[in-house]
């Protein structure tokens, strides 16, 4: 049987960002000296190679001589970079525990983000590049939780989640959000455009809906007819019963209040902020690994299940509903 020649490592395709593009394997990493090693190369590039080999025990021995941990090809990437791309954990732990920029940028804004992906291929078809949101003059909204920007011409409303130090309860909630965001589509119910998850920090993007939350509104109108009392119940129960008949699973957003309840322009209500909200799979019901506390969303209006940690399932956002069209009916 004709033996086969192993596959030549590739840097080059070491970012989630770059192009797909054809390179030959440099000179230096030819292996032209008798052994077919990289002894010769630049400290630095030698680190790259290194790092795509998943070579622990040499990166060491070249950081303890003196390699610069940080150092930068002709694309900006680096050596977290590449041990990040082939999954190498434990060579990024190694390179942060030298000094390794903890989010390094290449030259496609790749860095070191938690939904980062190996390929090009996998970046998912929602993706936006960070840079082409506007944030000159933003303003937060909604309790501080989204802020305003412009993508296109178009003003949008903007997550922005990973701020400093990420935990794992941040990343979870990021991918819990994003993942219900993608199954969702109805006129009571905001609409997901998109979202940076390649870079940090990651941000999910929304439609921007400028007349503000039906808390806000109830406040500065005052007395409303019973005929748009009314119409704002139906909105919202439109969008709560798209939610809740969801296939295959149902969605319990868990954090229904005023505030979370957004007017477009032509003043129909839709059903905002999925923070904390849950899939409920079929004939099952829900628990929680973590309790909810009034930190997490406003007390006011969550079911007491939810709080004392028990079993629940869809009857908790009839529980939240049944508490908002209270308060709207008592300004008819």
């Amino acid at each position: 049987m004709e033996s086969m020649t192993p596959a030549k490592p590739t840097l080059w395709k070491q970012s989630s960002m770059a192009p797909e593009r054809d390179h030959k394997a440099p000179d230096d990493l030819e292996g032209d000296n008798e052994d077919g090693g990289v002894s010769d190369i630049d400290p630095g590039f030698k680190l790259m190679y290194l790092a795509n080999e998943g070579d622990v025990d040499s990166i060491k021995e070249l950081l303890d001589f003196g390699t610069d941990v940080n150092f930068r090809d002709i694309d900006y990437r680096t050596a977290l970079h590449v041990s990040a791309c082939q999954g190498y954990g434990d060579v990024a732990k190694l390179l942060l525990e030298n000094g390794a920029d903890v989010d390094p940028k290449d030259r496609w804004g790749s860095t070191m983000a938690p939904m980062h992906v190996r390929n090009v291929r996998e970046v998912p078809e929602y993706e936006i590049d960070p840079r082409e949101l506007d944030f000159t003059n933003s303003i937060e909204i909604t309790k501080g939780t989204y802020r305003i920007a412009s993508w296109g011409g178009t003003q949008v409303a903007v997550k922005i989640f990973w701020e400093g130090t990420a935990d794992e309860d941040k990343v979870r909630a990021f991918r819990d959000e994003l993942s219900l965001l993608q199954k969702i589509r109805h006129p009571n119910v905001v609409q997901f455009l998109g979202a940076v998850t390649q870079s940090s920090p990651m941000m999910i993007v929304t439609e921007y809906l400028p007349k503000g939350d039906l808390h806000e509104y109830l406040k500065r109108k005052g007395a409303l007819k019973p005929a748009t009392a009314l119409r704002f119940a139906m909105d919202i129960a439109r969008g709560m019963n798209y939610l809740h008949e969801h296939k295959p699973e149902a969605i319990i957003h868990r954090d229904l209040e005023p505030s979370n309840i957004l007017r477009d322009d032509s003043g129909n209500l839709k059903v905002a902020d999925f923070g904390v909200s849950k899939l409920l799979k079929v004939a099952n019901r829900v628990r929680e690994d973590r309790p909810l506390t009034c930190q997490d969303t406003a007390c006011r209006y969550v079911a007491p299940e939810v709080f004392r940690n028990e079993e629940y399932d869809t009857k908790v956002d009839v529980f939240s509903f049944a508490l908002i069209l209270q308060e709207v009916w008592n300004y008819t």
